[in-house]
Formats: C-alpha cells, sequence, structure tokens
C-alpha cells in the first residue's frame, strides 16, 4: 500500500512519495521489497496515487529482481484496504497486504507458519506496547475494593499494518469504496471468522513522523534487517 500523501513529512514529500525516500542507501519501500524477496515472495501488487509515477519508474515490472509487479491505481483515496478490491486475479491462496513505509525485520516464514497453523482467516501483526503505572492500581466493585496492584506494567498489542488473509477473505471487500483494514477485521469477526494476533518479537518502526524517519536512518545501520 503506496498511496499515501506522507503530509506530516513534508517538506521531504512535496517532491518525492513517501515510498521512495530513502534510509540509508535505499528507499523505505525497497526495504520492504527485498525483505520479502528473500522470503521468495515474487508476485507483487503496489496500490499508488500520490507521485505513483515515480514508484511505478523507480520498481517498474519488477524483472531486475526476478519478481513480477503490476500496480492499482487510486483514483481517489480507498482507505488502507480499500485498493485491494480492485484486484481480481490473485495466483494465490493466502495474500500478504502491508503498509509500504514500515521497517521491519519481521520473520514473514514464521508469520505464515503461525497463520497456518491457526487455521486463521486473517492475522494481524501486533507490536507490543508496555504502559507502566506509577501507583497502585485499585480493582473495585460497587465501591467496595477488591484488591490492587501495586505500580502494575500492562502490555497492550497495537495495530502493526502487516496482515496476511485468505484470498477467499477478500471477498468481503466492498468493490472500489474506502475501507479500512480494521473494517475487515471487524466485519470478519462478527462473521464468526477467525482472526488473530501475530505478536512481533522483532523490530518494526511506522516512519510517519519526522523524528522517526530520523529514527530509521539510524538504526538501519544497527539493527539486523
Amino acid at each position: 500500500m503506496a498511496g499515501g500523501r506522507g503530509e506530516r513529512l513534508r517538506p521531504h514529500t512535496d517532491t518525492v512519495p513517501k515510498p521512495l525516500l530513502k534510509v540509508g542507501e535505499k528507499p523505505i519501500a525497497e526495504h520492504n521489497l527485498d525483505r520479502l524477496v528473500a522470503y521468495g515472495i515474487d508476485d507483487y501488487w503496489i496500490s499508488v496515487k500520490y507521485l505513483g509515477e515515480q514508484i511505478e519508474e523507480y520498481f517498474g515490472d519488477g524483472n531486475n529482481k526476478n519478481i513480477k509487479i503490476q500496480y492499482i491505481w487510486e483514483d481517489e483515496p480507498l482507505g488502507t484496504i480499500g485498493a485491494v478490491s480492485k484486484i481480481e486475479d490473485f495466483e494465490h491462496d493466502y495474500v500478504l497486504i502491508t503498509n509500504s513505509d514500515l521497517l521491519t525485520n519481521l520473520d514473514y516464514e514464521n508469520f505464515f507458519l503461525y497463520f497456518t497453523n491457526q487455521k486463521a482467516d486473517l492475522a494481524v501483526v501486533t507490536i507490543p506496547y508496555q504502559v507502566n503505572v506509577p501507583y497502585a492500581v485499585l480493582e473495585t466493585l460497587d465501591g467496595d475494593i477488591k484488591s490492587f496492584k501495586e505500580k502494575p506494567t500492562y502490555t497492550y498489542y497495537s495495530n502493526g499494518g502487516i496482515y496476511l488473509v485468505k484470498k477467499t477473505v477478500l471477498e468481503y471487500l466492498p468493490k472500489g469504496a474506502f475501507y479500512n483494514a480494521t473494517d475487515l477485521m471487524e466485519k470478519l469477526i462478527q462473521e464468526g471468522k477467525k482472526v488473530v494476533s501475530y505478536p512481533l518479537a522483532g523490530y518494526w518502526l511506522d516512519i510517519g513522523k519526522p523524528e522517526d524517519f530520523e529514527k530509521a536512518q539510524k538504526d538501519i545501520h544497527q539493527i539486523k534487517f
């Protein structure tokens, strides 16, 4: 998914689409693409809108990487997954959908095996986020204190923007309409489908703000990708 404007990274994105901003020696999107290629994935679609011509020109048809790349043009913004509804000829039974502006060393093989072992319809990579409460937390019922925890740490999981789905699940996407991945997840849960979380143990960075972009420039030399 590479069609976003990247407003928060202006002026960097005034003349270059965010997926083509360089982190180290190559663009953000190419880091993702090369990692996927290393896992044997060879069939790609890239959704483009803002300055999409530059993305098409840079990656071409993928022949130089021995892969196949095709493009989906969003005439208007279609959300985080809506553009996928414009693809009618997926070659495989499983589809990986990812934001292009992430930097991660996710083990895609392990992610796929977890997905299949869980017999899931959709799996989402989730990012552990810890909240440390500096005070005792009281647990109450009708005003009565039942217990308390001293300075507890709670772990929550946020959406990492990487999804693995059965191809049949994509039939739920409305054709050519604005639709977010979270809308699809909600729909599947309502339909009784199996939606699972894959907590990431490795590195993940959403390059959305200038400080994230600066962090990526440092991390690319220190993290094994």
